[in-house]
């Protein structure tokens, strides 16, 4: 069934971006707001714009049955729930299937096989792909017998969650049964599922995940990995592909891997599955998967030139896979970074406000999505990420070159941003060797420091 018009959960960035991609296919938008974005670009944007509730998350933009309402009653065919939000939720893409809306992602069956971590990691080795060394232990004596058998560092996790909420690491034993209670109360306050898991820790690891699209009938492609090892706090901050410095072998089973197991599970639209290489080890174990549109899309898009909005639209329109493994091919490399409303000053605190004025940078091979124009509001509600900045280039040192020209020439006033920051990270040595583990950042702040 083609989409004539479609409701957008979302807002920011990720509400342009969708918009964009839906006028360039003759698809009407509307866009659901909250009362703090009725100014936003997107409202701009949008054909209509619908209120759907006040600022608060709770009160407007995670709320099921409000955005499914506001879909049908503005006679929308389909629902994109962006990044975040709800984009996640199993409820939204059963009450979608109930109402007759399609959902642009995948069902609710898929959503809640991949957001449980324990059922994730059962598929994944059902799939023949690795995990790394861990399980279940839902008592004491069964954490002690796990971690005698995988051996400190271990890392205690949410069952039911991620973004490293309830997620703890234990390096002596004996602090094994304390930890995990902590995890547990993180992990069920957070979300609700206060179940954790063990995991042998890796110490020197790099975050790469693969980009699949599944036709929901078994059907898979990928479209390369990215490199997002450069983490504050578990949150990315600058991603990459090529992820540099990988043994070809080792990048094509990561490919394999990523198939087999969206594979395994019939998956519908698109998907991230994330592992953790471990560099001295040369081998890669499986994280999870997300199951949406990622924040980082953008550089796979500029490699491949294929619009993975776009494609998930297709799919859900069930016209399947539009593409096979074989007509999509990586050209160059791509680099994004991630432009927040904070102050690292102040130990990366929030800066909402107002955007008095900004200058976004263009040229050859640059990429700009935000929704941040002059005099635009950041309300305190969300997330402070205000933009991303991808550079395109032949190779790996072009494209570098051009982000960091890109940040020169990039102006915010008004709120407090990391643009100086990222650019540093962008001239240090170790980040432009390419490379860098998930311990890099800290590093770089703790010489900072120590400057």
């Amino acid at each position: 069934m083609a989409i004539r018009r479609l409701f957008i959960a979302n807002r920011g960035e990720i509400a342009v971006r969708i918009i964009r991609t839906c006028r360039a296919l003759g698809i009407e938008t509307v866009l659901g707001v909250s009362e703090a974005d009725r100014g936003s670009l997107g409202a701009h944007l949008a054909d209509r714009v619908l209120c759907i509730g006040p600022a608060q998350p709770a009160l407007s933009y995670l709320r099921v049955e409000t955005i499914v309402q506001a879909a049908l009653g503005s006679g929308c065919d389909a629902i994109h729930p962006g990044y975040g939000f709800l984009s996640e939720r199993a409820d939204l893409a059963r009450l979608c299937e109930a109402e007759g809306v399609i959902f642009v992602g995948p069902t609710a069956e898929q959503i809640e096989a991949v957001g449980d971590k324990l059922r994730a990691r059962a598929a994944a080795e059902e799939a023949g792909v690795p995990v790394i060394p861990g399980g279940a232990a839902g008592t004491p004596d069964e954490a002690r017998a796990l971690a005698a058998a995988i051996g400190v560092p271990i890392l205690v996790k949410a069952a039911g969650g991620g973004g490293g909420r309830g997620m703890k690491l234990v390096e002596d034993a004996r602090d094994l049964a304390a930890t995990m209670d902590m995890a547990s109360a993180e992990a069920g306050a957070a979300f609700g599922d206060a179940r954790v898991y063990l995991e042998h820790y890796v110490a020197t690891g790099r975050h790469i995940e693969v980009q699949v699209l599944g036709d929901g009938a078994g059907g898979v492609i990928h479209l390369g990995e990215r490199d997002c090892s450069v983490q504050r706090r578990y949150q990315k901050l600058i991603e990459e592909t090529p992820a540099p410095h990988l043994p070809a072998v080792t990048r094509d089973a990561l490919h394999a891997a990523a198939v087999r197991f969206a594979a395994r599970l019939s998956y519908r639209g698109a998907g991230t599955v994330e592992f953790l290489y471990d560099v001295p080890r040369d081998a890669f174990y499986f994280l999870e998967m997300n199951a949406r549109i990622q924040v980082e899309h953008p550089v796979t898009e500029a490699v491949t030139g294929i619009d993975l909005i776009a494609e998930q639209i297709a799919i859900a329109e069930g016209r399947g896979l539009r593409f096979a493994q074989e007509d999509v091919s990586c050209a160059g490399a791509a680099i994004e970074c991630r432009i927040n409303a904070e102050d690292p000053a102040r130990d990366f605190a929030p800066s909402p406000g107002t955007v008095s004025t900004v200058r976004w940078p263009t040229g050859e091979g640059i990429r700009v999505d935000t929704h941040i124009i002059d005099g635009a509001r950041i309300p305190p509600f969300y997330d402070s990420m205000i933009a991303k900045v991808i550079a395109h280039g032949a190779d790996r040192a072009e494209a570098l070159a051009r982000l960091r020209a890109a940040l020169a020439n990039t102006r915010i006033e008004g709120i407090a941003t990391n643009l100086a920051f990222q650019t540093a990270i962008l001239a240090d040595a170790d980040f432009a060797r390419g490379g860098v583990d998930t311990g890099f950042l800290a590093r770089f702040l703790d010489q900072r420091i120590a400057a």
